[in-house]
């Protein structure tokens, strides 16, 4: 009897735990068509049915049967295993997170001493190494250091006559020194002047940076295919990629190397506040995670708000397609307004952002759903027709407002841009120089084969590939049933096999292929696109889901789909895990363990040669990329900088680049005594430049500005009555002696003075 007993007593507690269950699920379904009719704005197909499990007497006995389920031992060792299971999964994930990070970091750190030698050289070969022009940046980290007090730095930057002969500019806006004024600031609060050098602690800044980037990469692909083996798998082919998706080996200082970091954090909070499992505490987390970095994002670098309208334009699409909340959307475009104004104030009224493209999108957008306010509304031919409808709406309301915006600030950028992409696709032909310039710089030209042959060998573009049109054909999917009125479930389960229903999925399908579009035509923009690869493709065949959609298409019946699914979401990335680590793992070993040799004996004699031969009123011209050098190493004022977003100082630069054309002595002479110069820098790699790309060389494009340019037979030939100004003032002979005095030379430079009183020799 006492057996009966207990079976009888097991039985009833089964039975309950069995009716606790259906009444769960009752309730979660209700959860959902309530979610769903929140989120379609109107109810559901299925929003009235009912079940029908449970009679009416059964529900009377529900909340009794429900309190007793919860109070069982069973029920809460079960919730108290699956917290801790959470827990775990959690912490271990979070460490591998950091982890990750932190051995990056100290990877980046060992190379860039491998490298160059860094901690046995002195000063001035130490700030050489700076390339791309990327020192004009250190320079004024120096200067803040350098200064009697931080505020006194701030104030001689903000009124800068010391850089650019003869203009006073606002440094912290015109080149965005935001990352500097807080680094040194740091450097003084944090007492680190006698525990770490300057350069050091400025270079150690941006590798943590670096690893704040991986980080937030590994946490996007965790977060979309809920392992993180996933983060782990594209943190190791970003590095694997490196020369792909990063410039900090070359150029630490550049502004993107700073900014970078922020729009992956900004990526990854956007993922997990876009995602339809986060809490309401989740959720308000990522929200502020998002508002910080989208401010900090538009801060630190000049170019960033053309980087957020193309994210912009994804977000835009997930809302005219119906598939993500409203009130969501509205937190993001809240997001990016009070992101924009407040990088307005903060950076003394900067008008570019008021012009920028994604203020347009937003008011656009904002006044489109103004005047469509049942545009989710409708059977599917009237949602499509209403839907071009939206488009042509925003597009010509953007236009509008940029262009009005434009022409009440009187700004000619925008005629420059117009004529820069005219020449870019081939709709038009032009002589001027700033434009060829910008044309043949690496960054503005179409990838070339080796970057694509480089993701094919470490197996990154096969699996992103067929990753990528998995969750292309699922999105499709789940627009065309959004749009025909159908509700998507916003509780996703493994079995359902609907990988493109999920927002933070479809999110980051149209970030890779608008991201993607443009670096399939800028090879610069490839640094923002790549890392992105590298996370989409490891959260796909990490991903469960992923693989049940495939098989759901190809209604697999042979093995059942969810186990397969599950094997296949381990093996595959255990496979290429494997395969990476026995092909890579000893390259990254040898780039660690060998010495490599940077030194450039020439531009070091140059730079001393010039800080104790030069007065201190010399004002240099010469090329961009080297005057920067000279701003770093002596400070002195300089004609040009390689900023090239500004035309204007593009224009400069034409100028001091005419030392390359076939000018006469006296053209030039003119030129550089309308920008004060004093000494002018001949470079013999650009006076005597061979490069492979066609009328790329700085000579031809001085010579096809200057109209010195004959085509006879498709043949192109030069043709002046003067001949090259580097090579003719090298004979010294009148004129050229009479403008020019040569005053320092060896194998790589010529310094000229430019005299100030014209000596006729004959």
């Amino acid at each position: 009897m006492d057996c009966l007993s207990h079976y009888r007593g097991n039985a009833r507690q089964n039975m309950a735990e069995v009716r606790c269950r259906k009444v769960e699920e009752e309730q979660q379904q209700q959860q959902q068509q309530h979610e769903n009719s929140d989120f379609n704005g109107d109810p559901g197909p299925d929003a009235d049915v009912n079940d029908g499990d449970m009679g009416p007497d059964a529900n009377e006995d529900e909340p009794k049967e429900v309190e007793m389920d919860n109070s069982s031992p069973v029920r809460q060792n079960s919730n108290k295993y699956i917290l801790l299971q959470r827990c775990v999964k959690l912490f271990f994930g979070c460490l591998a997170a950091v982890t990750c990070g932190m051995m990056y970091a100290v990877y980046l750190s060992t190379y860039h001493e491998r490298k160059f030698w860094f901690s046995s050289r002195q000063d001035l070969e130490r700030e050489l190494t700076f390339q791309e022009g990327s020192g004009i940046y250190y320079y004024y980290y120096k200067h803040m250091l350098q200064a009697p007090s931080f505020e006194r730095g701030v104030y001689e930057l903000l009124r800068d006559n010391r850089t650019v002969s003869s203009q006073t500019i606002n440094a912290v806006e015109q080149l965005s020194l935001y990352p500097e004024l807080v680094t040194s600031l740091l450097y003084r609060l944090t007492g680190s002047q006698d525990v770490i050098e300057p350069v050091y602690f400025y270079i150690g800044v941006v590798f943590g940076l670096q690893a704040v980037y991986v980080t937030a990469l590994f946490v996007s692909s965790w977060v979309m295919s809920g392992t993180w083996v996933a983060g782990m798998l594209a943190v190791a082919w970003y590095i694997i990629n490196r020369p792909d998706t990063t410039k900090v080996d070359s150029a630490i200082p550049l502004r993107d190397n700073w900014a970078l970091p922020y729009f992956s954090c900004q990526v990854a909070a956007l993922t997990g506040f876009l995602s339809h499992g986060a809490s309401a505490g989740t959720e308000m987390f990522c929200y502020l995670l998002m508002s910080v970095t989208t401010f900090t994002f538009l801060v630190v670098w000049e170019c960033s708000h053309y980087v957020l309208f193309v994210q912009g334009l994804a977000v835009f699409l997930l809302d005219c397609f119906d598939l993500v909340p409203s009130r969501k959307m509205a937190d993001i475009q809240k997001v990016y307004l009070t992101s924009l104004l407040g990088a307005y104030m903060l950076q003394h009224q900067r008008y570019d952002l008021l012009s920028s493209p994604l203020l347009s999108l937003l008011i656009a957008s904002l006044l489109a759903r103004y005047f469509q306010q049942n545009m989710k509304m409708g059977p599917l031919v009237a949602r499509l027709m209403k839907l071009l409808l939206h488009f042509y709406l925003v597009f010509t309301t953007g236009v509008t407002f940029n262009y009005v915006v434009k022409k009440l600030l009187l700004s000619s950028d925008s005629d420059f841009t117009v004529k820069f992409l005219e020449a870019k696709f081939g709709l038009n032909t032009t002589t001027d120089f700033v434009t060829n310039l910008l044309l043949c710089q690496e960054a503005f030209q179409t990838p070339s084969q080796d970057f694509f042959l480089r993701l094919t060998q470490a197996s990154v573009l096969p699996f992103y590939v067929l990753v990528l049109l998995v969750c292309l054909l699922s999105t499709l999917q789940a627009i065309y049933k959004r749009l025909s009125g159908e509700s998507i479930k916003t509780s996703k389960r493994l079995e359902d096999g609907h990988i493109g229903e999920q927002p933070e999925v479809i999110y980051h399908v149209f970030h890779t292929l608008l991201f993607g579009a443009l670096a399939m035509v800028f090879e610069g923009l490839k640094y923002l696109w790549t890392p992105y690869v590298c996370m989409f493709t490891a959260f796909g065949v990490c991903s469960p889901e992923l693989w049940m959609t495939v098989f759901k298409w190809l209604k697999l019946r042979s093995i059942h789909p969810v186990v397969l699914a599950l094997i296949l979401s381990t093996a595959v990335p255990t496979i290429i895990g494997f395969s990476l680590w026995r092909e890579y793992f000893p390259r990254v070993l040898s780039e660690l363990s060998e010495l490599q040799e940077f030194y450039d004996p020439d531009s070091v004699e140059l730079m001393n040669w010039i800080k104790t031969r030069v007065p201190a009123a010399a004002v240099f011209a010469g090329s961009p990329q080297l005057l920067a050098l000279v701003k770093l190493c002596s400070g002195w004022p300089v004609t040009s900088l390689p900023i090239y977003s500004d035309v204007e100082l593009l224009k400069r630069s034409e100028n001091a680049y005419q030392v390359y054309a076939m000018r006469s002595a006296e053209d030039v002479y003119k030129l550089l005594s309308a920008h004060k110069a004093t000494y002018v820098i001949v470079e013999e790699t650009l006076c005597h430049e061979m490069t492979p790309m066609k009328g790329c060389r700085i000579k031809d494009l001085l010579d096809y500005s200057n109209g010195h340019v004959v085509y006879d037979k498709g043949e192109m030939y030069t043709f002046s009555k003067h001949g090259r100004f580097c090579q003719e003032i090298k004979m010294n002979y009148s004129p050229y002696i009479n403008y020019f005095t040569r005053v320092f030379w060896n194998r790589s430079y010529h310094v000229y003075k430019v005299n100030s009183v014209i000596s006729f020799q004959y």
